[in-house]
């Protein structure tokens, strides 16, 4: 049974035939046991993959495939990673449901177009800093 419904299925379809420029990979970490929301998660990923034929589902054991997972910096699962052109760290840890599911397409959107979407003043304040920043967001379903 799908998780996108039929109806989605359409709307995010026309949305990513109006948005996405460049390819864009979905790249999921998971494991078969001891993983709460991995088995959702990848079919969730699948799902996406199948709307558009700018996006590709790479699917990786994260146990078994532990060189994939340090060199996209992965630490725990289930894992997204979204690649485009190239990799500019964006990663959702858990299944992306409820406002993180929007929060995704956005995001495969804005790394298709390698745009964030920044005003130039932001774009300005970040580059002076001078470390590497981590920044996380969690969120929690209610």
């Amino acid at each position: 049974m799908p998780l996108i419904p039929a109806r989605e299925r359409e709307y995010i379809q026309k949305f990513f035939e109006e948005k996405l420029v460049n390819p864009v990979r979905l790249v999921m970490f998971t494991q078969e046991f001891e993983c709460e929301y991995c088995a959702e998660t990848r079919q969730l990923v699948e799902e996406l993959a199948q709307l558009s034929p700018k996006i590709t589902a790479e699917i990786y054991n994260f146990v078994t495939d532990k060189a994939q997972a340090e060199k996209y910096q992965v630490d725990k699962i289930p894992a997204i990673a979204i690649i485009g052109q190239k990799d500019y760290g964006i990663r959702f840890y858990g299944i992306p449901s409820g406002y993180e599911f929007s929060t995704l397409l956005e995001d495969i959107v804005d790394v298709s177009r390698g745009e964030s979407g920044l005003s130039e003043a932001s774009k300005k304040a970040l580059a002076t800093l001078t470390k590497p920043v981590h920044i996380q967001v969690f969120v929690t379903p209610t």
